[in-house]
């Protein structure tokens, strides 16, 4: 399984989209809210050069937003 890190914020309807197809598809992944967590937040900012959530970072991947074929296609799940 690759190593998964999404970045998020509580109230995001995208994050807990995204948040499920992992849970659906058996995804380990790390959370960071970077509503809470100001390293978080500088650390998704440098990464993708923006405050828009949910940034997920696939092994130095980085897909913006809760993209579901880029999600399918990153993961190799069909």
């Amino acid at each position: 399984m690759k190593n998964v890190t999404i970045y998020t914020t509580p109230t995001c309807h995208f994050c807990h989209g995204a948040k499920e197809f992992f849970k659906e598809h058996n995804v380990t992944y790390t959370e960071k809210d970077v509503s809470s967590d100001i390293a978080a937040r500088t650390e998704m900012v440098e990464k993708s050069g923006q405050m828009g959530v949910p940034l997920i970072d696939i092994e130095g991947k980085l897909i913006i937003g809760f993209d579901e074929s880029a999600l399918r296609k990153e993961l190799q799940i069909a």
